[in-house]
């Protein structure tokens, strides 16, 4: 039987240049904003906080909240 991963979201590992799937589904929820973000749409990311983000100006701007 085959499990769908339609609106589930994945877990993953981000490294500096990408990063790997450690459980499957279709997107990530941005650390910030709480924003879904299907994961062929993401760019940005946290390797030292290990989380995601919806743009480049919400991780900036966890960047500057530190």
């Amino acid at each position: 039987m085959l499990m769908s991963q339609a609106s589930r979201p994945a877990r993953l590992h981000y490294m500096a240049n990408g990063f790997r799937v450690l459980a499957a589904g279709d997107h990530v929820v941005c650390a910030v904003s709480g924003d879904k973000i299907p994961l062929e749409a993401l760019r940005y990311w946290s390797v030292a906080r290990q989380e995601p983000y919806a743009s480049a100006e919400i991780s900036v701007q966890r960047e500057l909240a530190r």
